[in-house]
């Protein structure tokens, strides 16, 4: 039987377009094409000729699937529709086996029993009447639950979800009196550290919100609550909207950030300070951070810059025009990234339960722009782990996007099955994906 919570607000459920994308759909300045920009670095794909045709079962083929859709993929592997729901977010596998989904639209998280015959798996509610949902943990039994003003911490057994309490509270959302209803990345995710702790994330109330850093609590960080509960506390600031949240193979923290959209042109000259879309559509590039205490990611005063390894840093010249809110120089250098407007959503780790090339690395589901032209492609990366660090993006999952831009699906979130393939959500197909090594 579900668990079912008595919803804290009713009509909660305020959850528009701008808070599913990664980016926040901003008005955009008047454009103006001037000066160019230095493409952003392409991730290696698979063979273009590894295209596969999705398979779908009869009773799953509704649209986009009432016509044949192909995706690429390794070679020798299978993609296949496992399940239809809609708006499905993040995900995470339980010990008893079953996958649970977060649906932020319908407040309610999703539990997925796989069926013993291979076919479609048994839904069924986990969690019902809760803020927006969204990311999700485990650490050994107990189950972590990322809602829009909260965190929840639930025991777990046999498919039930119990002795509920809450871990952080009085997290800003939408309805925060101060925000007045206008908070572009309400939506939050969770990850537990080997020690116990558990972080999360707040996303920035807008595109370059600067009033974000001083808030109680602030937004636009990476929040931790010790071992055994007690305040939280910030962890990591300037992180405009991390919601790729997980802890790599050795125990670091690490995050995928949705940068800032329309930024400036920061070279001196004619262009200076203006917001020309060929410059906007490559920078900055996304953030793909190894989080330590105290580590600040700059925005909105300093915005990574080249790449894809070890970015610089350089003056946002709308929020930082003389450089005295931050000095961007001395910010250590972000560790990796993806193109700009990628939109990472969910982050997860792969530690050997794939065949090689992809048995160690970072799993990280690509929303794609929503203001770029091109758009940049949804697709599922992956990031090869390399004594610690990460190696360059790569295709794991892509074909989701046509030559014009128009797209069959947008992934959300990647994570390794115990069957040893990997599970995808999409929230624009409504449809839950295995990716089936050869």
């Amino acid at each position: 039987m579900p668990v079912l919570l008595r919803r804290k607000r009713t009509g909660a459920m305020l959850l528009g377009a701008a808070l599913i994308a990664g980016c926040a759909a901003e008005p955009p300045a008047a454009p103006v094409r001037t000066a160019p920009a230095a493409p952003a670095p392409s991730p290696a794909a698979p063979d273009p000729s590894n295209f596969v045709t999705v398979g779908v079962p009869p009773d799953l083929a509704a649209a986009p699937f009432d016509e044949p859709r192909q995706a690429v993929v390794p070679a020798g592997w299978t993609l296949s529709v496992w399940a239809r729901t809609p708006h499905p977010r993040l995900a995470a596998w339980a010990p008893d086996g079953r996958l649970l989904v977060s649906v932020p639209r319908d407040g309610r998280v999703l539990r997925l029993s796989p069926a013993p015959d291979g076919g479609a798996p048994e839904q069924s509610v986990l969690l019902d009447g809760l803020d927006q949902p969204h990311g999700l943990a485990f650490a050994g039994s107990k189950l972590y639950v990322a809602e829009s003003d909260q965190i929840d911490a639930y025991d777990y057994a046999d498919g039930s979800a119990t002795n509920h309490r809450t871990v952080a509270t009085g997290l800003p959302d939408a309805r925060s009196p101060e925000l007045r209803g206008a908070y572009s990345h309400a939506l939050k995710s969770v990850a537990v550290g080997a020690d116990g702790a558990v972080y999360f994330s707040i996303g920035s109330t807008g595109n370059i919100t600067a009033a974000d850093r001083v808030a109680d609590p602030p937004r636009a960080t990476i929040m931790r609550v010790p071992p055994g509960g007690g305040p939280a506390e910030v962890f990591a600031t300037g992180v405009r909207n991390g919601t790729g949240l997980a802890v790599a193979p050795d125990g670091a923290l690490w995050t995928a950030v949705n940068g800032r959209d329309n930024v400036a042109f920061p070279e001196p000259g004619p262009s200076y300070g203006q917001v020309i879309p060929d410059y906007v559509d490559d920078h900055p590039p996304e953030q793909v951070a190894r989080l330590t205490p105290g580590r600040e990611l700059g925005w909105p005063y300093c915005n990574s810059d080249g790449g894809p390894t070890d970015l610089p840093f350089v003056r946002d010249v709308q929020t930082n025009p003389d450089g005295t809110e931050m000095d961007c120089a001395a910010l250590p250098p972000v560790e990796q990234s993806m193109g700009a407007h990628s939109a990472p959503l969910g982050l997860s780790f792969v530690d050997g339960a794939l065949p090689a090339p992809y048995a160690h690395g970072a799993l990280v589901g690509v929303h794609g722009s929503w203001n770029r032209q091109p758009p940049r492609a949804p697709e599922v990366s992956f990031y090869p782990w390399r004594g610690g660090d990460l190696g360059d993006q790569q295709t794991l999952i892509g074909g989701f996007q046509a030559e014009d831009g128009s797209r069959w699906g947008r992934p959300v979130a990647a994570v390794v099955g115990p069957d040893g393939a990997v599970y995808v959500t999409d929230d624009a197909a409504d449809a839950i994906y295995r990716l089936a090594p050869g």
